[in-house]
């Protein structure tokens, strides 16, 4: 039986991956703080990855397979450097993030990465996603590095995808507010996608884990369309919104998958090379489709960590020239 150790195993993405495996046949064990369960049928081993010993627990035996998606390369370079000789196979689930340049539309996988970020500097995204991948491919077994674009699906923390039918479905006959949307892109992955292509122990290499561009008035269309809004949608210009303090892509007071200016690359990463390798791409309407009704079960008004609170956005559309 194949046995994998799944580094977290117990947060959003790293528990699909672990049950994706588990679905499989593997024997599946979760290493993570134990804050919350491991998924049914997987073992959990709670320790504090930033705790000395912290992988002694499962030194003892050998794996077919390490998965970590862990965000501070402290974490993958302390894994690597205990586990490094206790698997036959590891996979890091990076990001796109990672890339130096977010304007050339079409980039593939040989595209110029950011400095990696040195020990003890600022936890920035990108720069310790970059780290991690080094201290992975640094290990003396074959290596996967997948590079996700946006990841959305039920259940998604970030509330980025989740913002839209939500404010549609919480809007009702009511107006929703947008950013603007010429030219504007989306390039979306779910999260059962990634998990599947992350569940493999025959792939090696670095492969950006990306649907296909797709125009954010699109995702709009879909995610109005079956959230059942009959309301106005108004689009407030990009100043005006900045000006009115509405911030991009993620966060509070946000309008989620808005972009600056002058990133179009970040939404285009080419994904030929993970279609080759047998990737899958949900389609978008059954993405938004799964994600309305998460987004109507967890509750349309609870607070979010995206996005504009229904009142903040009927403040700006009343304010809008």
């Amino acid at each position: 039986m194949t046995r994998v150790l799944v580094l977290g195993g117990t947060g959003w993405l790293s528990s699909r991956i672990a049950e994706t495996w588990r679905d499989r046949g593997a024997d599946v064990t979760a290493l993570a703080r134990g804050a919350r369960p491991s998924p049914t049928g997987t073992a959990l081993v709670s320790a504090d990855r930033d705790a000395p010993g912290a992988y002694d627990a499962v030194r003892g035996q050998f794996w077919d397979e390490i998965v970590d998606v862990s965000s501070r390369a402290d974490q993958v370079r302390a894994a690597t450097t205990a586990l490094g000789d206790r698997s036959a196979h590891w996979t890091y689930v990076s990001t796109v993030s990672v890339y130096a340049d977010d304007s050339t539309i079409g980039a593939d996988e040989s595209a110029p990465l950011l400095v990696p970020a040195r020990p003890g500097e600022p936890e920035e995204y990108g720069p310790q996603k970059v780290a991690a991948e080094d201290a992975v491919r640094a290990l003396p077994v074959p290596t996967s590095i997948l590079r996700p674009t946006l990841i959305a699906g039920v259940g998604d923390p970030t509330g980025r995808l989740g913002y839209w039918p939500a404010a549609f479905a919480r809007a009702g006959a009511g107006p929703v507010l947008v950013p603007p949307l010429d030219d504007a892109h989306v390039q979306l992955i779910d999260v059962s996608d990634v998990a599947r292509f992350a569940a493999s122990t025959e792939r090696t290499g670095t492969v950006n884990v990306a649907g296909d561009p797709i125009p954010l008035r699109e995702v709009l269309e879909v995610a109005r369309s079956v959230a059942g809004h009959t309301g106005e949608v108004v689009e407030a210009p990009g100043g005006w919104l900045e000006e009115h303090g509405v911030g991009y892509w993620a966060g509070e007071r946000s309008l989620t998958l808005w972009l600056p200016a002058g990133m179009p690359g970040f939404t285009s990463r080419a994904n030929r090379a993970y279609i080759r390798a047998g990737g899958t791409i949900t389609p978008l309407h059954d993405i938004v489709t799964a994600t309305v009704g998460d987004e109507r079960m967890r509750g349309l008004d609870r607070p979010r960590p995206a996005g504009l609170t229904r009142e903040q956005e009927l403040t700006l559309i009343d304010r809008l020239p």
